[in-house]
C-alpha cells in the first residue's frame, strides 16, 4: 500500500508539472503574440487614416472651387488669396506650381511617411526656378535630398536647390513625421 501510494503521488507531481509547464508555454506564446503579431486594430486605424487625409485633400479641392464659385463682384481673387485663372500667358507664376500630398508607408518603427510631389503645369511652355514654398518647421525622421527640398528658414523652403523646374515635370520626395505639412508656394522666378 505504501508504493501504492507513493506511486499515485509521484503521478500527481508529474500531473501538476505538466499542467504547469503546458500553462506557461500558452502564457509565453500568447505575450509573444501580443506583442510581435500584426495590429489589426493599427492596421484599420491606418487605413481610416488615409481615408481621412484624401477626404481632407478632396475637400479642399472642393471649398476652393466653392470659394471661386462665390466670389461676388466686389471681391477679387487677392481678396481671398487665390490667383486669378490665366488663359495663355506668356509669363508664369505662383499657380503653376501644383504640390500634392498623400501618406505612404510608414517607417519600421511606426513614423507615417508622406510623398509630396511638386509639378510645373506652365501652359506657356515656361521654366520655373527659385521655387520657394510656405513649409513651417519642415523637418523629416527621414533624410530628404537637401538639392530636392530644403528648409532655409521657418516658413521658407527651396525645391530643387533653386534651379528650373522644366516645364510638365515633377520633382517629388518622401518625408516621415507625426503629422503632414501643409506645404503652399509662396515665391518664384520666371
Amino acid at each position: 500500500m505504501k508504493i501504492d501510494s507513493l506511486l499515485l503521488s509521484s503521478i500527481r507531481r508529474r500531473v501538476v508539472v505538466a499542467f504547469t509547464a503546458g500553462l506557461s508555454v500558452i502564457f509565453l506564446l500568447l505575450i509573444i503574440g501580443i506583442y510581435t503579431g500584426p495590429d489589426i486594430s493599427q492596421k484599420e486605424s491606418s487605413s481610416a487614416s488615409q481615408n481621412r487625409n484624401l477626404s481632407i485633400t478632396l475637400r479642399k479641392l472642393l471649398d476652393n472651387a466653392a470659394e471661386r464659385e462665390l466670389q461676388g463682384p466686389n471681391e477679387t481673387s487677392e481678396n481671398i488669396g487665390v490667383e486669378p485663372n490665366r488663359i495663355w500667358s506668356d509669363r508664369c507664376s505662383k499657380s503653376d506650381i501644383i504640390i500634392s500630398q498623400g501618406p505612404t508607408e510608414p517607417l519600421p518603427n511606426g513614423i507615417p511617411t508622406y510623398t509630396v510631389e511638386i509639378m510645373n503645369v506652365c501652359v506657356s511652355g515656361c521654366d520655373i526656378s527659385a521655387i520657394h514654398l510656405r513649409c513651417g518647421w519642415f523637418s523629416s525622421a527621414r533624410l530628404v535630398n537637401p538639392s530636392v527640398f530644403k528648409r532655409l528658414d521657418f516658413d521658407n523652403c527651396l525645391v530643387n536647390n533653386g534651379k528650373p523646374l522644366t516645364n510638365g515635370r515633377t520633382i517629388s520626395f518622401q518625408y516621415a513625421n507625426t503629422f503632414p505639412y501643409s506645404m503652399s508656394v509662396s515665391s518664384v522666378r520666371c
